[in-house]
Parts: structure tokens; sequence; C-alpha cells
């Protein structure tokens, strides 16, 4: 029992040191165990410094790069508008070919691409000439209803080539609508203005005279004189020149009672029975009504409009005119 008693004193006794062993051995595992856990937050903050440090650096580099970016895009745009800036010549040049309120008349017009004209128009300041009317064709274009034919118009342009641009076109108005058998007689005076006129040759007397023409039909008044005192102009001032009062061989002058026939390229002469069979022979009263521009005569009113044809027939080259044809037509129904 004794002996039992002092075993269990010694337990009781070496316990402690035991239990500081331990203790001592825990601590000893802590102390091993720190210097890695420290490496390894010391590597974990270095890493998260290293990270915040990259992605700075990836900030800047964008920032620049965006930056960048818009100095070029920013040099682009200089470039584009400086090319697209014109020069000061061509600035002059521009307004130089720009043309304001001219009077001027639609002889004739087309379509060009889908939703354009070209207009062949008669001006007074600048003769004929082709222009561009864009957008003309478009159900709610303001140009629409404004280029029609046998209206005086105020128009604007830009240009100097074939094919100027169309840039205002105002309708004047003071001028009856043509209808009937005016209406075909007013086509017939435009396309003699086409095939008889040259392009950018202005002949202020034949326009003011084809807006005379263009009254006169309107208000009624036979076509036959009108017509043929507009034929006789439009022949003056295009440079064919025609005398009917005169011979041209012999400078005498044409009597009344003669038959005169007229050489296309001589002029007026006396009948000499070996001219070719188309040529009309006409009274010498005929033709000193025709040079008074008297139409009064009936005889004259018919011979003058063979006289007439022959004469314009020639200078076309044996081109037929359309509308003639249409009244030709028109006359055999």
């Amino acid at each position: 029992m004794a002996t039992s008693e002092l075993d269990t004193s010694r337990d009781d006794v070496d316990a402690p040191d035991a239990v500081t062993s331990a203790g001592g051995a825990s601590q000893a595992t802590r102390s091993a165990r720190s210097p890695r856990a420290a490496s390894e937050a010391v590597g974990a903050r270095s890493a998260r410094t290293k990270s915040t440090r990259t992605r700075a650096v990836d900030d800047d580099a964008s920032e620049a790069f965006q930056q960048a970016q818009a100095n070029t895009d920013t040099v682009k745009r200089e470039a584009k508008r400086s090319r697209r800036a014109p020069s000061p010549a061509r600035v002059v040049e521009r307004e130089q070919s720009r043309v304001t309120e001219q009077p001027g008349f639609v002889l004739h017009s087309y379509p060009y691409r889908e939703t354009s004209l070209i207009i062949d128009v008669l001006t007074r300041d600048h003769g004929r000439i082709a222009l561009v009317a864009k957008g003309a064709k478009r159900p709610h274009s303001a140009l629409r209803g404004v280029l029609q034919t046998f209206q005086p118009l105020s128009l604007a342009w830009l240009g100097k080539g074939e094919l100027r641009t169309l840039t205002k076109a105002e309708w004047v108005g003071g001028l009856r609508p043509l209808e009937g058998d005016a209406l075909l007689s007013g086509f017939y005076l435009n396309e003699l203005l086409v095939k008889f006129c040259a392009r950018d040759d202005p002949h202020d007397k034949l326009f003011q005279h084809y807006l005379t023409t263009l009254h006169h039909l309107a208000h009624g008044e036979p076509a036959g004189v009108i017509l043929r005192a507009f034929e006789r102009v439009l022949l003056r001032e295009t440079g064919y020149a025609v005398a009917f009062d005169r011979c041209t061989q012999s400078r005498g002058k044409v009597a009344p009672d003669r038959r005169y026939v007229f050489h296309p390229d001589w002029g007026v002469r006396p009948v000499r029975g070996d001219e070719p069979s188309d040529w009309p022979v006409v009274a010498g009263q005929t033709l000193l009504d025709m040079e008074q521009d008297d139409y009064s005569r009936a005889q004259t009113v018919q011979q003058s409009k063979l006289l007439m044809r022959f004469l314009l027939n020639h200078h076309l080259g044996g081109v037929p005119l359309n509308t003639r044809q249409i009244l030709l037509d028109l006359q055999k129904l």
C-alpha cells in the first residue's frame, strides 16, 4: 500500500513536468511554423503590391493608348477637312461659274439616272445650255411643277462644263398656257431652237422674239403668220441671213409681178427654167411681203410656207422635224 501511494505521489509530482513539456512542444511547434507563415504573408503582400502596380501600369498604358488614338483621329479629321476645303482660287472660280436670276425657258427634258432630269433651256444671256435638275423626278420635289415648257422661268445654276447643275428655278408667270394647235406650234418652235442654236451662243433678239411668239400663240393669233415671222428671225440670228427684196447676183430690186426662186446658197434670182423641181417658185410680191413681215395676202401665206420649209430643210441637211411630221399625220386623220 505504501508503495502504491508512493508511486501515485510520484506520478502526481511528475505530471506538471509532463504538462510543461507538452506545452513547450506546442510552443516550439508554433515557433517552428511562424517563419513559414510570415514568409507566406510577406509573399502574399508582395503579390498584391505587384498586382496593384501592374494594374496601375496597365491603366496608364491604356490611357496613353486612348489619348494617342484620339490624337490620331483628330489629325485624320483635320487632314480630311483640309482636303475638303477648297483653295482660294477654287472658291473664286466657283463664284465666277455661278449664275443667278437668269430668264429662261425649258425647251426639252429627259430622264437622268433615277430621280433627276437633264433639261435643255434657252436663256437670254447664255444661249442654249444643258442643266441637270437633281431630284426633279421625286414626288415632292419643288422643281417638279416648275420645269414646264412654254413658261418663263428665273434660273440659277453652277458650273462651266457641258452639263451644269441647276440650283434654283422659279416660275415668273405672265404667259398663258398653250393649248390645241398652239401647243403643237410651240413644240415646233422648241425643236427648231434645239436644232439651230449652238450651245453657249446667246441670241438676245431671238430670245425676245421667242417670248413674243409664245404670247401671240397663246392669244390665238394665226399660227401660219406667227411661225413664218419666227422662222425668218431664227435664220437671220443663227447666221443664215435671208434677204427677200433683192436679187443676189444683180443686186436689183425684186419686181412684184415677176417669178423667182431662192437658191439656198446664193439667194433670190429670177426663174430661168433650169431649176431643180423641188425648188419652190414664188411671186415677187410674196418676197416683198415676207421682207416686211406682211402676211395679209393669202398667196403670201401659202407661198411663204413652202419657201421657208424648203430653206429650213436645206440648212438641216434633210433631217426631218418630228413636230412637222406629227402635224402632217394629224392633217391626214
